[in-house]
């Protein structure tokens, strides 16, 4: 495999990772290839299907110029620090750099238990490898900053979880870099302010070389993650797993274990099996990423300032300036569903939530029909939506009284996302051999502000015995 590797995470004190092979696995078939991708990053898709490549995908061999590794972090789960998590089931290959010079991670994960597996195989099941392709990729093509899937390979061999074994599968992540809160809290969390300038230092420069200290560096990861936020929400995306080890540094998006699109509004919306308490829940996530963002500055106060009570000061000027960029990012986002004015009342937003809540409505559907009427279509798919008719009527002819800007309405309401169902269909089908239901939907998502014809059948919700409540972890 020719891959043109060029590493630099590696190249970081011993202290930042393990090195280590990825475990061989006895029969890989490689599932998709994302062809596209691979040409953007230099590589030969050709050569990706080959049996080298293959081998490669699979952990079956190590490609000259690779440099695998595990990487170490911490991470507040669900509100409860972990001095050391670490990478436990993938390996950073090496670093790619796109056609434009953009340096991209190479990860697999699903590779083999590493130092910090934590008694666990470091494997994956085939479930939470087509889950990841199937979302990582509809967030790119909505828009979203994310990381994004090169590959998805079955193992040929079984895993162990709770309901027993499953057919595994391993899947090649590309990401702006893996480098998350949780990898600051690591060496924070050990007193260790030599690693902490060093990853700070090595951050700016890949991430934000803007920014001439780590106040700066703060501030721009405060801005990209309100950005980040506000961005999934005006989608009805639920993250599932906020936590601090869960949050890139990058602003992307990363880890899709238990995460989930809306269906019927609630603020409160909850899928994950693991969120007992509804800590990340659809109308919580701002005020999480606030608080993860107070996590990371945490980490940075011993290189704002020997004096602690200044750099705090400095640090807490920052975090305050998080609510007003998310709530302008918000904002922004559903005027432009609503085809409203930026000059619109925050009111105007609340009124079209409340009204959704109360009449449990299909989110994305609301917000497509509701573009279609706009756009000269009849009203009456948009009624057909609701219980109480009047109250409908009552809002919209308060709403259809605006001067609408149907082109925004376009560009931010999808007909097509990656609906819970449809994913656990593909899933599903996936375990007992058919693969045309994942390559179908991967298909059809890559275009999901158009009109597909052929796709129709995948823009309506579910009907109430296909309904998914809960999604899980994949480890």
């Amino acid at each position: 495999m020719r891959i043109p590797f060029n590493n630099t995470y590696a190249q970081l004190p011993r202290r930042f990772y393990f090195k280590q092979e990825a475990s061989k696995v006895p029969a890989p078939e490689v599932i998709r290839i994302n062809t596209s991708l691979a040409k953007e990053l230099s590589l030969d898709p050709n050569e990706l299907k080959s049996a080298k490549g293959f081998a490669f995908l699979s952990g079956n061999a190590t490609p000259e110029g690779a440099d695998p590794l595990a990487q170490a972090y911490a991470g507040h789960q669900f509100g409860n620090f972990s001095p050391q998590l670490g990478d436990g089931r993938a390996l950073l290959i090496g670093e790619l750099l796109d056609q434009s010079g953009k340096r991209f991670d190479l990860q697999l994960k699903g590779s083999g238990p590493t130092p910090f597996s934590r008694s666990g195989d470091g494997r994956s099941a085939l479930g939470p490898v087509l889950r990841e392709y199937i979302v990582s990729e509809a967030m790119a093509a909505l828009g979203v900053p994310t990381t994004r899937a090169l590959a998805a390979v079955s193992t040929g061999e079984p895993v162990y979880r709770q309901h027993g074994p499953e057919p595994g599968g391993i899947f090649t992540r590309i990401a702006a870099s893996h480098i998350r809160v949780g990898t600051f809290q690591y060496f924070h969390g050990r007193n260790d302010v030599e690693a902490l300038q060093i990853l700070t230092d090595y951050t700016i420069e890949r991430h934000y070389p803007r920014a001439s200290d780590p106040i700066e560096l703060l501030r721009a990861v405060i801005a990209a993650q309100a950005s980040l936020v506000a961005h999934w929400m005006s989608l009805g995306f639920i993250h599932g797993v906020m936590n601090t080890d869960n949050c890139a540094i990058s602003g992307e998006t990363i880890d899709f274990g238990p995460c989930a699109f809306m269906d019927k509004f609630h603020p409160q919306c909850v899928f994950s099996s693991i969120d007992r308490n509804a800590r990340y829940a659809w109308g919580n996530q701002a005020s999480i990423a606030h608080w993860n963002l107070m996590r990371f500055a945490e980490t940075l106060l011993p290189l704002i300032d020997s004096d602690t009570e200044k750099a705090i000061t400095l640090a807490e000027t920052e975090l305050k300036a998080f609510g007003d960029l998310f709530q302008k990012d918000y904002q922004t986002l559903f005027l432009q569903k609503l085809g409203l004015p930026e000059a619109s009342s925050h009111d105007e937003i609340e009124r079209c939530l409340k009204l959704l809540t109360k009449q449990e409505i299909d989110f994305t559907l609301f917000f497509r029909l509701l573009t279609r009427f706009a756009a000269g279509e009849s009203s009456e798919p948009l009624a057909e939506l609701f219980p109480d008719k009047v109250i409908f009527k009552d809002w919209l002819n308060d709403w259809n009284q605006s001067s609408l800007d149907v082109s925004k309405m376009r560009e931010t309401n999808p007909i097509l996302i990656p609906r819970n169902h449809r994913v656990e269909q593909a899933i599903q089908a996936g375990y007992q051999g058919d693969l045309a239901p994942f390559h179908r939907l991967v298909d059809a998502l890559k275009n999901p502000f158009a009109e597909q014809e052929e796709y129709s059948d995948l823009e309506t919700p579910p009907r109430p015995e296909e309904a998914v409540h809960e999604t899980f972890c994949g480890t």
